[in-house]
């Protein structure tokens, strides 16, 4: 029975830090550019032009933060790459925004539509609350990237800019979000409050430039 126990707990375990990998808030302005692109009005542009913005997203607000992060733990500045240490975040946090302050650029210097900028600034806005909040108080930043994530398709929604009946795509991202906030609990790097804050920074602060000026 113990033995039992334990196989599942470890099983639980190794999901949860599957997904919270999976989920990196690195890799949600990726994933938010990928459904945009693929998945609103604008999944009609030529699959070179989306493939190309795709990967400059990804390039900028996933592959650098990765690799300052990288040389971070190299040089012994920061202790772990999952940046556990809630004072270690800040200069992670501050580059990153740097970098997400470059893909909004990016997006409105090809002429993105404005909705698409919103979206980016808002990744931008979310993270900069974040690392603020930080200073205090351990939010969650895989749920502040997951709550965005909710926000842009919800606006997506609203706004009438989707490619198709988005309820289904609304309800399993709710899901995945719900997931990932049970998974940061089980691998005990977040309280429910936490967890909660971390969601509601995302979805708020996208929400917010996306209806101001999207």
């Amino acid at each position: 029975m113990n033995v039992t126990r334990y196989t599942v707990n470890k099983v639980i375990v190794g999901g949860a830090r599957f997904l919270s990998t999976a989920m990196s808030p690195l890799l949600m302005p990726t994933y938010g550019a990928l459904l945009v692109l693929w998945t609103s009005i604008l999944c009609t542009l030529p699959s070179g032009t989306r493939m190309t913005v795709l990967a400059v997203v990804l390039g900028i607000t996933g592959a650098l933060p990765v690799i300052v992060i990288g040389l971070l733990d190299h040089y012994g500045i920061i202790t772990n790459k999952r940046l556990i240490n809630r004072r270690e975040r800040l200069i992670p946090y501050a580059f990153s925004i740097l970098c997400y302050i470059g893909a909004t650029f990016y997006l409105q210097h090809i002429h993105a539509p404005q909705w698409f900028v919103m979206f980016m600034a808002g990744a931008t806005l979310a993270c900069l609350v974040s690392m603020v909040v930080n200073l205090w108080w351990k939010i969650s930043a895989h749920m502040t990237g997951i709550g965005g994530i909710v926000a842009l398709l919800y606006q997506i929604h609203v706004q009438g800019l989707s490619a198709f009946d988005y309820f289904w795509l609304l309800c399993i991202t709710m899901l995945i979000a719900g997931i990932l906030g049970s998974a940061r609990m089980i691998m005990r790097r977040h309280g429910l409050l936490q967890v909660v804050a971390g969601f509601i920074n995302g979805y708020f602060c996208v929400t917010l430039l996306m209806k101001l000026f999207g």
